[in-house]
């Protein structure tokens, strides 16, 4: 079985198609293949409120050639999904259907709430018997999602990413309001509080660091490594860090929301399983397509 997963989100879009193997209960997903393409349609929504022109030329090649990679690889199944940027804009449903009519593929624009629950089939194998505290920053909002175990207790979408541009007093006003609401949720109560990371910020982050795949890192190891970009220009970051341009001026203001989180909830560490929304999609096809539950799962790399 292959499945084919696309993220529209407001500073990227990605597509990842993968194999399934199936032995018993477990089930294993070998990544065939991933794109990333840097379209920031955050830029038009969260400027002028809706999706321009020029941008949908762009935005109508992209999906023309994901739906025929699709097509090539031969998928028994996809789900193409949007999120803050397509739901937010204006024209966003009316560009889905013209991106239907004209290449044939199907875009979902999904609301916060549905997004959080479709991150949490990428991070559940990652959780245990502890209380967790997901953070994902992406380009045109936030999603704080509350765990015990491996049980979904609250969640929250809040207008605020790395592309989304907020006036300073706008910005203060909304981290008041994430900490109002993580107090709610009765989590700051507890004093072993694991938080997890997803976003291409955070991952990139923890590359810079050096550390294994799957680790953590400390709440000190992220600030420190917040102000070691820091000190780089944007041009200093992608020439001599190595950083993509749409993420080398974005990666500041993201880190900034997962150090501000940590803070509130007093999380003293952070593992980064660098998982995303596309994975979340993947196994929820899986999971639609076939009816079976993922007791156990694994990555395999690419050959």
């Amino acid at each position: 079985m292959k499945l084919a997963a696309i993220d529209i989100g407001s500073n990227a879009i990605r597509l990842q198609i993968v194999k399934v193997f199936e032995e018993k209960k477990l089930v294993s997903f070998k990544r065939l293949q991933f794109l990333r393409f840097p379209l920031r349609l955050g830029h038009d929504v969260f400027e002028d409120g809706k999706i321009s022109k020029e941008t949908l030329q762009k935005f109508t090649k992209l999906m023309a050639t994901f739906k025929n990679l699709i097509d090539l690889y031969e998928v028994d199944g996809y789900n193409a999904v949007a999120t803050s940027a397509m739901r937010e804009a204006k024209n966003g449903r009316a560009i889905r259907d013209h991106i239907e009519q004209t290449t044939g593929l199907k875009i979902e624009i999904i609301s916060g709430r549905r997004e959080a629950k479709v991150l949490y089939k990428a991070i559940i194998p990652f959780l245990k018997k502890h209380t967790y505290l997901h953070i994902d920053v992406g380009g045109g909002s936030t999603e704080l999602n509350v765990f015990k175990g491996k049980k979904l207790i609250n969640s929250k979408s809040f207008r605020i990413g790395s592309v989304r541009k907020l006036y300073k007093e706008e910005r203060i006003e909304t981290f008041k309001r994430m900490k109002s609401w993580l107090a709610e949720t009765g989590i700051m109560e507890d004093r072993n509080i694991t938080a997890i990371g997803t976003g291409g910020n955070i991952n990139k982050l923890f590359k810079i660091s050096n550390k294994q795949k799957g680790g953590q890192l400390a709440f000190a190891e992220l600030r420190a490594l917040r102000a070691y970009v820091d000190e780089y220009s944007i041009s200093e970051r992608v020439s001599l860090l190595k950083m993509n341009p749409d993420r080398a001026d974005v990666i500041i203001p993201a880190s900034e929301i997962y150090i501000k989180v940590m803070n509130f909830a007093k999380s003293d560490h952070i593992m980064v399983p660098q998982v995303g929304l596309k994975d979340g999609v993947i196994y929820e096809l899986y999971e639609n397509l076939t009816h079976n539950d993922r007791s156990e799962i694994e990555v395999l790399d690419e050959d």
